[in-house]
């Protein structure tokens, strides 16, 4: 029997449904909210029929089949994959189902279909989790194609203008949406993030007498620089010895081969650890006996206007983090973040040094993630907004859950000063309104000025 439930179908190109924390916390908030889901992803556990954890979100995968790191083998990718979700769309555009659609890049490759659908009547969101064309710069090392680079920046504002609704993870990405042109009524922010539920309500911390734990958890990918997080821990070993601490790296990515490399060959074996992609609950118990996070990714536009999931991860389990000085991840983290300038191995591994042995330091810093973390960075924040978005969307009467409203947008911490807060708001500004080449050029400075 159909369903007289409003149906969403929700679109991810870049991983399997049951891996993007993102939309699994999307899916059951509309589940909850008395929608039924449909999730169009890549294949990963071929078992699985229904998204893990939710009561009955239907998974529609498909088979990847092309792969790889340059940009002919990207592009085969994406037409691949454009074809398999659009036909598996249209299946369920015909079965009566897709009342709405979400689509989430990268890529922005989606907008035909936001035509296609729009012109039936039935809503489309973009759900915005990438700058697409700031990550091809900063894998580029800064040296993009002028052609390629144009391109990435067209289908990006193709996407966000064709969406009817457009959520921002941040304020930076709703900034950038309103420099593409788009109205600011279409706009809604939802940033990352864990809930509540996914936390456990005691944070114990790294036992007397076991070793100090520091945690890298995300994607390992060329723009998330954890070579540099590597490089640090041997550099970390000359400073206070190999006993006494070490590194655990969570995740999984095009990177793992060459960063297993990096490691055996450096003989680092003994203080740097790859536990590969962790479910929930795991990634819950690491960060909860964990020391201190780590952060290493380079201070390039793309990163100074991403909010870093695995930013908010550490804040909800109170872990200090160390962090290269970037605009999102201050207005993230405040005082919870030692902050170094450019994130070289050295300058992580002296922060980190100092933060091992700053027993006191850290306490506070635990008290202010965890009170950010409960104050306004939480999913159960986050959600409220999500499911009125798509209330109003589809013209339903929602009754709201009985939690404390999100901010408007998340503040600037107040350990910083006003002048620095001045001069922070105006180089998000200028790294927002300078045309593509400059943009360009601006990126690969700041890799060379990381190098």
């Amino acid at each position: 029997m159909k369903s007289s439930r409003p149906q969403i179908t929700i679109l991810v190109a870049n991983l399997p449904a049951e891996r993007d924390r993102r939309v699994i916390r999307e899916s059951l908030s509309l589940e909850a909210a008395g929608y039924d889901v449909t999730v169009i992803a890549p294949r990963g556990d071929v078992s699985l029929k229904t998204l893990p954890g939710s009561r009955s979100v239907r998974l529609k995968p498909y088979p990847i089949i092309v792969s790889g790191g340059g940009v002919l083998s990207f592009a085969a990718e994406f037409v691949w994959s454009f074809t398999c979700v659009a036909i598996r769309l249209l299946g369920e555009v015909l079965s009566g189902r897709a009342h709405a659609v979400q689509v989430c890049n990268p890529p922005d490759v989606y907008w035909p279909l936001a035509l296609l659908l729009r012109a039936l009547g039935r809503p489309w969101v973009f759900d915005h989790h990438d700058l697409c064309p700031e990550i091809y710069v900063t894998r580029t090392g800064g040296s993009p194609n002028p052609l390629v680079l144009r391109m990435l920046v067209a289908c990006e504002w193709l996407t966000l203008r064709t969406a009817t609704a457009v959520i921002a993870t941040n304020e930076s990405f709703r900034e950038n949406a309103l420099g593409r042109g788009v109205r600011p009524e279409k706009l809604t922010v939802v940033r990352n993030g864990p809930s509540t539920d996914e936390v456990e309500p005691e944070t114990p911390r790294t036992p007397a007498g076991q070793a100090d734990l520091i945690v890298y958890l995300g994607v390992l990918g060329p723009q998330d620089n954890v070579e540099g997080a590597v490089l640090a821990a041997e550099d970390l070993a000359r400073r206070r010895g190999r006993g006494g601490w070490r590194m655990v790296i969570a995740g999984d990515g095009e990177c793992m081969p060459a960063l297993t490399k990096l490691v055996a060959e450096r003989g680092l074996g003994d203080v740097v650890e790859f536990t590969g992609w962790l479910g929930a609950a795991e990634v819950d118990a690491l960060l909860r006996s964990a020391t201190i996070a780590i952060q290493p990714d380079l201070p390039t536009r793309m990163n100074h206007l991403s909010t870093m999931a695995k930013s908010v991860e550490y804040l909800g389990r109170g872990v200090p983090m160390v962090a290269a000085d970037l605009i999102e991840t201050r207005r993230t983290a405040g005082d919870a973040a030692v902050y170094v300038p450019t994130a070289t191995p050295e300058e992580l591994a002296g922060a980190l040094d100092a933060l091992l042995d700053a027993p006191g330091q850290r306490a506070r810093m635990r008290e202010t993630g965890l009170r950010r973390f409960a104050d306004m960075l939480a999913w159960d924040h986050q959600a409220r907004g999500y499911i009125e978005l798509w209330d109003r969307l589809l013209h339903r009467h929602s009754v709201p859950a009985p939690r404390k409203p999100a901010p408007a947008s998340v503040p600037v911490p107040s350990g910083l000063t006003s002048a620095a807060t001045k001069e922070r708001s105006e180089e998000g500004r200028r790294y927002l309104e300078a045309p593509g080449p400059a943009r360009a050029e601006r990126a690969q400075r700041n890799t060379q000025r990381a190098q």
